[in-house]
């Protein structure tokens, strides 16, 4: 049903197996989500999210939605196409014809996506990838005659454009640019919002490189009374060439021809996008007549520099192709909003540090630039001078800060620029200036007194949960979590101070993380694990006599990223959560789900049972446990949770799972007691956290790459069944190619530097399992040779 290519593209074989399934494409100005079936999500900055293509209705202004349901009038890039003689309707890539192919394929490239459809012996051909720096989507379609009779045929591309205005909405044809423009007014009340509205570009096209023989931009006469599946207007011999007149418009062209047998047509180019004016679209389509798709699109993954080869290549083409590929996504697109929440801004930056560190420097500075003379971080980091904080930005959460010191410590650990520590930036109300290092102490400083009487954390409306909005509200509710990931920012603190030889001030943030540990372990824990917070009115929440919410799992991780469990505790906790939160698809992030409101937790509790926070398989939660026992040395049961947060080369997984293997989601369906039919259903979203914290696990802990002062410390933590592996990456400029090989013949880990001839590889410096003395533009090649 699915397979990787060589170059690592991705391809699935069916559209009605995995309906939902999907991949994705992004610029610097744009996002698209392509649905296997045909169906499109697609979104431009300008600088706030806005589309050119919607549903025939209004919509709201969110992105997308998880398991998003699609309907037959949801956006899409439908290619209609008609057989002449044997008087068949056929459509690609699926929708809206639904007629079965006799072979289908979807190909998930890095830079383009791809389908081969074969209805008999026509067989079509679509590709779509974006510009490099412009709200554009471009479409190339081929359709060859594999028959040993002549074809007649007409092929009528539709391209949703939707309801776009009740204001003022209008398409219609433009010979001189060969395109299809709709415009419409965005709707708008006060005075002032119409000079606000003057950037705007309201302007949908569809622009074509051959002229079409007829066209269509009135969707309601296009459908018809056929309906989207057999469309009225494709009962005439042309399209009848109508505008939209104050009605939902489409762009839909058509282009009627013979194939001789075995032949090939022309290849038919199309743009679909967004404009200001025509004079713009006039101006950029003097390029696109020569846009092609990009070549071996696959093959991008060599250029990064980073390669990963181990007993399972099916798990090595996720890490390889598309995880890295994710992580650089939310690096360069801060997923499409001028107003990241900072927890996500930050960790989307930490897993960046590994493809882009020098721009995870000035992304540290931007955040700490926003940051108030008291030390608190703001709920969102605003990308643009008009930026303003939307939606759950308007939110007070108490979690941000915490985040800091994660971020610094891996930057530091990728390139080793303690002066990072020495600039001075300013605060978003104080005209005071300060170093980076003290802002984070700061930060800190104001971790320490978000605290109540017994040392535990403020929660405000949230945490890193963010839904869990009703502990604190009324200013007592505190966040057990947070406490323990404060004592976990401050060690990490400590820790940084202490390479830059800030001793005293080191002393300092050892001693408050002892006292966030304290204050965690005598008030938190609950006999088996740790409780998650304590509400306004006094309850305890996360404690094995709930019968709802009883465990969570960011507690129990972060004591053992903070060091604050003892042995006995930790050996509960792991058995704790494998009997309530281990599930064949992942770990839920709490057990059992909620099934009514609690309001002395908040609107988590209303979400469905098993959906988002609120019992899922939560990757970015799993994967704080995944980092918190790899640290802890428990490799084997590591990756064994680290494996199920990606879709496994079985049918019966991938189906249940519903998601191509080129990406990690935010999360499958949780509540497994509750619901097990249902379980494992991926969100569909991968707007997500844990790229970036699983790439980290992938590099630092499962291959145990690690940089430091002296250079990099080799840590390896391969399963106990892996006989062999081997990681290449570039490092502070420098070429690594490690290969990791298991013997008999060692008790412990060991070290070599392999010499090749002729100065193509370097001799590293090696003592135990540091390597030090790196040079940049040097190739090292070290072999590890570890025990059986």
């Amino acid at each position: 049903m699915i397979e990787f290519a060589a170059d690592g593209s991705c391809r699935l074989n069916s559209p009605n197996a995995m309906p939902l399934a999907a991949g994705y494409l992004w610029n610097q100005k744009m996002m698209v989500q392509y649905n296997c079936r045909g169906y499109v999500t697609s979104q431009f900055m300008q600088p706030e999210p806005a589309k050119y293509s919607t549903g025939p209705n209004i919509e709201a202004t969110t992105f997308m939605q998880p398991e998003q349901p699609y309907f037959s009038h949801y956006p899409g890039r439908f290619f209609y196409l008609q057989d002449l003689v044997a008087k068949q309707l056929y459509s690609a890539p699926y929708e809206p014809c639904r007629i079965n192919a006799q072979h289908f394929e979807m190909r998930c490239y890095q830079d383009s996506i791809q389908w081969l459809v074969r209805y008999g012996d026509i067989e079509i051909e679509l590709t779509s990838w974006l510009g490099d720096n412009e709200v554009a989507e471009f479409w190339s379609c081929q359709v060859s005659n594999l028959s040993d009779q002549t074809k007649s045929l007409k092929l009528t591309p539709y391209f949703t454009v939707g309801y776009l205005s009740w204001m003022n909405q209008q398409g219609d044809y433009s010979p001189e640019l060969n395109a299809i423009i709709c415009q419409k007014v965005t709707p708008y009340q006060k005075v002032e919002q119409y000079f606000d509205n003057q950037h705007l570009a309201e302007m949908t096209f569809l622009w074509a490189d051959h002229q079409p023989d007829s066209w269509q931009a009135n969707q309601a006469a296009f459908e018809g009374e056929g309906g989207l599946h057999k469309p009225s207007a494709l009962t005439h011999e042309p399209l009848p060439c109508q505008p939209a007149i104050y009605q939902t418009p489409v762009a839909a062209m058509q282009y009627e021809f013979e194939l001789a047998p075995g032949e090939r047509s022309a290849c038919y180019r199309f743009a679909f996008g967004a404009a200001k004016t025509t004079a713009e679209i006039a101006s950029r389509s003097k390029a696109w007549a020569d846009a092609k798709a990009p070549r071996n699109a696959g093959s991008s993954a060599t250029v990064r520099s980073f390669q990963v080869d181990m007993p399972s290549s099916w798990l090595a083409n996720q890490i390889n192709h598309w995880l890295y590929r994710q992580v650089s996504y939310h690096g360069e697109s801060n997923r499409l909003t001028t107003d990241p929440q900072t927890r996500n801004y930050l960790q989307d930056a930490l897993g960046y540090c590994f493809v882009a560190p020098e721009q995870c420097r000035a992304r540290i500075i931007t955040a700490l630039s926003q940051q108030f003379a008291s030390g608190q971080m703001p709920d969102g980091v605003l990308l643009h001078p008009d930026a303003k904080l939307k939606y759950i930005n308007q939110v007070p959460h108490t979690d941000h800060c915490v985040w800091l010191p994660m971020l610094v410590e891996t930057y530091l650990q990728e390139t080793n620029d303690y002066q990072l520590l020495d600039e001075i930036i300013g605060f978003a109300d104080s005209q005071q200036s300060v170093s980076v290092a003290q802002h984070i102490s700061l930060a800190m400083d104001w971790l320490d007194a978000q605290r109540d009487e017994r040392g535990l954390s403020y929660i405000a409306q949230g945490d890193w949960c963010d839904p869990m909005n009703m502990v604190g509200y009324q200013g007592q509710g505190v966040s057990a979590w947070l406490t323990v990931a404060s004592a976990y920012a401050c060690q990490l603190w400590a820790d940084i101070l202490v390479n830059a030889s800030h001793h005293q001030l080191s002393h300092r943030y050892q001693q408050l993380a002892d006292s966030f540990r304290q204050s965690f372990n005598q008030h938190c824990w609950d006999g088996q694990w740790f409780v998650r917070g304590i509400s306004d009115n006094g309850t305890a929440f996360g404690c094995a006599t709930d019968t709802e919410g009883r465990i969570f799992l960011n507690p129990q991780s972060f004591a053992f990223l903070a060091g604050a469990a003892d042995p006995q505790q930790k050996a509960s906790m792991i058995a704790a959560i494998q009997q309530h939160l281990a599930t064949p698809y992942g770990l839920q992030m709490l057990a059992p789900a909620f099934t009514h409101m609690h309001e002395h937790i908040g609107r988590v509790t209303q979400k469905f049972p098993g959906s988002a926070e609120n019992g899922s398989v939560y990757n970015h939660a799993a994967a704080f446990y995944v980092y918190a026992l790899y640290l802890s040395g428990e490799g084997d049961l590591a990756f064994q949770y680290l494996q199920q947060m990606f879709p496994a080369d079985c049918d019966e997984d991938l189906m249940r799972r519903g998601q191509l293997p080129v990406f990690v989601p935010n999360y499958y369906r949780g509540a497994f007691e509750r619901y097990p039919e249902h379980a494992g259903r991926s969100s569909q979203l991968f707007n997500t956290g844990s790229a970036a914290w699983i790439h980290r696990i992938v590099v630092q802990c499962l291959f145990g790459f690690t940089g430091n002062q002296q250079g990099v410390l080799l840590t390896p933590q391969l399963p106990s069944s892996w006989q062999s592996a081997r990681l290449t990456r570039t490092f502070r400029g420098a070429h690594f190619d490690i290969r990791y090989q298991r013997t008999n013949d060692v008790a412990d880990v060991t070290l070599h530097s392999v010499q090749k001839p002729a100065g193509q590889s370097a001799q590293a410096t090696i003592v135990g399992q540091q390597i030090s003395a790196i040079e940049a533009g040097q190739h090292y090649q070290i072999e590890v040779i570890l025990p059986r």
